[in-house]
């Protein structure tokens, strides 16, 4: 294991456990605004309460994402000098964007919306929430527009021995950058809103406040319906933007190695990337991958064996993300018809209640191998076809060095993640406060 290795392994640890509240945010954020704006329109005190229990949750997140996130900054000095060195010019003037216009927002309005119960209006404080969701989707939309000026890199020149920003327009109306967006963004409103439906199951299930989960269930269930499908066809449609694009990462997602028309895609299947094969294949259905790349049978589609060595992501990496993330996107759907189908029979399935309690991980699950395969799926680029991985380290990187900062922010963000999830659990069996002005004490947990 050499700085290099490290500084990729640390890189994708630091990452892996962020992303795993900041979609959280995005999705409670829009949720719990409608929920405030349903109050404000029509005086039910129901849905306050319901804001205040989901912004709790919010909030955990909110804060969990913040300690999580800020030592990312700081690996583009540290472990990326190199990197930071030659594209800083574009890379860190969207970061910048990020930074100081749309978490400000966002933080600021968290905190008046935090302390502003009592002293704004319902729809003064309903717009306040607004204005944290559409800071936390801008956030996000900067973020996404940086990494896929690393997938697909425009906009930008040659001088001096850096790259350097030509065309800011063209870096944010990329394409991969539209396409990520719209299937990132989705995908975190479609994970907050399987968190809702599990943690409303939950009680559900033990008979509680049955009338506030049931109108959570239902909202999130709409959310869920709406933006998991809106998952699908903008899959689809970056699917397209990859096998355009990024030739390499589309045969590797589905192992294939010969360059072929019709070609198949298979169900099972194991590569062997030393021999250029695969172990395992089962289930071919003909001309399916030339379809699903280009809307076309007939097409041609290049296959590893092509492509130079060097030049090849991990495949069974690449392969078994793509198939996990697919995977729990169609148990997703699964759940959501049924969820539909059992609605006036929910807590006469308790089947189905449970299943959606113990679901509440895939979705986090589906969005992190989803973010593997995004950039496993790039190497050996850490900016395609311009800068190779291997050349953005920090130039003198001592192993030691990177050993010691990934074992001590792997304990450390271990740590933050744990005491997040306890305060999550505790909150979400808690269930909420009663309503102010009732006399009616909290009720205990005494589920199972």
């Amino acid at each position: 294991m050499d700085a290099l290795f490290l500084s990729r392994l640390q890189f994708a640890i630091t990452p892996f456990i962020h992303f795993l509240f900041v979609p959280v945010t995005i999705g409670l954020a829009l949720m719990i605004a409608l929920m405030e704006t349903v109050y404000a329109r029509t005086g039910n005190a129901e849905y306050q309460r319901m804001a205040k229990f989901w912004g709790k949750l919010f909030l955990i997140n909110f804060a969990a994402g913040i300690v999580t996130g800020i030592v990312l900054e700081f690996q583009f000095g540290t472990n990326w000098a190199r990197y930071s060195q030659y594209v800083g010019d574009i890379f860190g003037s969207l970061l910048a964007i990020e930074a100081t216009g749309f978490f400000f927002l966002e933080s600021t309005m968290i905190g008046v919306w935090i302390f502003g119960w009592k002293r704004l209006s319902p729809w003064a404080h309903a717009t306040v929430m607004w204005l944290v969701a559409l800071a936390a989707c801008g956030s996000a939309f900067w973020i996404l527009t940086a990494n896929a000026w690393m997938q697909n890199p425009v906009g930008y020149q040659i001088r001096n021995g850096r790259a350097e920003l030509v065309d800011l327009w063209a870096v944010v109306l990329n394409p991969t950058a539209i396409l990520s967006i719209l299937h990132t963004i989705s995908a975190s409103i479609a994970l907050s809103a399987f968190f809702v439906l599990g943690i409303s199951a939950y009680h559900l299930r033990a008979n509680r406040e049955t009338a506030f989960f049931g109108k959570s269930f239902r909202i999130a269930l709409v959310a869920g319906t709406v933006f998991t499908l809106a998952v699908v066809a903008a899959g689809d449609f970056l699917g397209a933007n990859v096998a355009g694009r990024q030739p390499a990462k589309l045969a590797a997602m589905e192992s294939h190695w010969k360059t072929s028309t019709r070609a198949p895609m298979t169900i099972v299947v194991w590569p062997d990337e030393e021999n250029e094969t695969n172990l395992i294949e089962f289930g071919r259905i003909p001309g399916a991958l030339s379809f699903l790349a280009f809307k076309d049978f007939d097409r041609e589609v290049i296959g590893l064996a092509d492509i130079p060595r060097d030049e090849r992501p991990p495949v069974a990496i690449t392969m078994v993300s793509f198939r996990m993330m697919v995977a729990i996107g169609t148990a997703m759907l699964g759940l959501l018809a049924l969820s539909w189908l059992r609605l006036r029979q929910l807590q006469q399935t308790p089947l189905l209640l449970t299943t959606l309690i113990w679901f509440i991980p895939l979705p986090f699950i589906a969005c992190n191998v989803g973010w593997i395969l995004t950039e496993v799926g790039r190497q050996p680029w850490i900016v395609y076809n311009v800068m190779r991985t291997s050349e953005g380290v920090t130039e003198g990187l001592r192993t030691y060095q990177v050993g010691f900062s990934l074992i001590s922010l792997t304990v450390l963000l271990t740590l933050v993640t744990a005491a997040t999830a306890f305060l999550i659990v505790r909150h979400a069996r808690r269930g909420p406060l009663p309503l102010e002005g009732s006399n009616e004490p909290a009720k205990p947990d005494s589920a199972g």
